[in-house]
């Protein structure tokens, strides 16, 4: 089977946030779907060895920030090749708390989405969660970063933990 077949689904890039009491956390996510309009629903899939996910699993709430297509590596890095556990994401970072006290991330978003799980579907080394939306918003009017764009013009990698790794 010829993995690289995965690679052609279209992809976003986006900074998935969450909090567990006090604490906020965040990380890269190429893996947000939108699964209903009537109530507007997402999905995202989050490796179950991330802080983040350990976040979402008990306070039930996640936001999507829309990166734009000029967002920096050395920022998609910061969220996408650190550990929560490690350092303090958030520090240097615009952000704002949503409805549900999540962090929306302002640097480099074009656009937000803010959910409440109300459904999780274990999917072996993730869990895809699946959110009713409690707030959106745009941001700015700019392109979005696919994850085509991200790997091919910016040369960007992938970390073992995201749902599209493939081992070499």
């Amino acid at each position: 089977m010829n993995h690289k077949a995965l690679h052609n689904l279209s992809y976003g890039l986006y900074v998935i946030g969450s909090r567990k009491g006090d604490s906020s956390n965040g990380q890269i996510a190429n893996t947000v779907i939108q699964v209903s309009s009537d109530p507007p629903t997402i999905a995202v899939s989050i490796n179950k060895q991330n802080l983040t996910y350990e976040f979402i699993s008990e306070s039930k709430v996640f936001t999507v920030s829309i990166l734009s297509q000029d967002t920096p590596l050395s920022f998609i890095g910061h969220f996408g090749f650190k550990s929560g556990r490690d350092v303090d994401k958030l520090k240097d970072v615009n952000y704002k708390p949503g409805e549900t006290e999540a962090p929306i991330i302002l640097d480099h978003s074009i656009a937000y989405l803010e959910a409440r799980v109300i459904n999780q579907i274990d999917v072996g080394t993730h869990t895809i969660f699946i959110g009713e939306l409690v707030g959106a918003d745009i941001l700015r009017e700019d392109e979005p970063m696919t994850y085509a764009y991200y790997h091919q013009i910016k040369r960007g990698t992938t970390p073992k933990t995201a749902p599209s790794y493939i081992k070499k």
